[in-house]
């Protein structure tokens, strides 16, 4: 059905309470590739059996954990078929320190629909707060629903990060395993996506992609790693746009620029003439 403005806009979504063990910081962070260097102490750091050390984009997948079936773009006055939809943009603010174990709950809404001529734009906010009543992460993200625009809503504001006029301050490539996707899909998204291959190819894609919030995950690391003495604590926040697809397997070139308390950074497919994976790439340091 078409997006109904009117129900959809600040609709509030459904709350969740959900909580998380050292068990699934370790999945998670075994979908990002943790683990390649096992003797690496930082690197254990992030595989811990009772501590782990928590990377914040951990807080794109603690609410969906325990989900099996597939995921639905179904909303008060939105509802868009699965293969039409690709990830926009993701925005992971932390309060404190993710703890190894938690119980939290989370609370959202509809925060703002662009109308994008053909397309759409839905942005959504969601808020979660711990056991103990006090903040620990704000999540932003949008999905890009194609044909599903027209509708006579607003464009929107059209932001693109400024990279600095200089050489950067790193560049270094990080891999991906050829079965990354079929191993982060465990961490709760189930979208055929990233293992069905007919699936793929009805979507337009020669092959399986990774998840979006995957090469979102691995990027976060590769900076903490690489600029932050491998410590998550450091990380305040992440943000990222979502430009283009990773296959499974391939290699993610990144450069970082540091300004201030940012690290700013640009990452491409360093086997396809370094075609743009991730834009307005920005972490923000604690």
């Amino acid at each position: 059905m078409p997006i109904d403005t009117q129900i959809a806009l600040g609709a509030a979504l459904p709350s969740r309470e959900f909580s998380w063990t050292p068990t699934d910081v370790q999945l998670y962070h075994l979908g990002l590739g943790a683990g390649a260097h096992p003797s690496d102490p930082v690197e254990l750091t992030y595989l811990d059996d009772r501590a782990p050390q928590v990377l914040p984009t951990f807080a794109t997948v603690a609410p969906t954990l325990r989900e099996t079936e597939p995921p639905r773009v179904s909303f008060p006055g939105i509802e868009i078929d699965l293969a039409k939809v690709v990830h926009g943009h993701q925005e992971v603010v932390v309060h404190k320190p993710i703890p190894a174990t938690g119980k939290a709950t989370s609370t959202g809404r509809i925060s703002e629909i662009w109308d994008k001529g053909a397309n759409a734009v839905i942005v959504q906010e969601n808020t979660v707060i711990g056991s103990d009543g006090e903040p620990l992460w704000t999540v932003r993200s949008s999905i890009f629903a194609k044909g599903e625009g027209g509708f006579g809503g607003e464009r929107g504001p059209s932001t693109k990060t400024a990279l600095p006029d200089r050489a950067p301050d790193a560049e270094f490539s990080t891999p991906t395993l050829p079965q990354q996707a079929l191993l982060y899909r465990l961490c709760g998204d189930r979208n055929p996506l990233h293992s069905d291959p007919e699936f793929a190819k009805g979507a337009g894609f020669p092959a399986p992609i990774l998840h979006g919030l995957c090469t979102y995950g691995v990027v976060c690391k590769a900076l903490t790693d690489a600029l932050l003495d491998g410590d998550a604590t450091r990380v305040g926040g992440f943000r990222a746009k979502f430009a283009g697809v990773l296959y499974p397997g391939e290699t993610l070139h990144i450069k970082v620029w540091r300004e201030a308390d940012d690290l700013i950074a640009t990452v491409t497919v360093a086997e396809r003439a370094d075609s743009p994976v991730l834009g307005d790439v920005v972490l923000r340091i604690a």
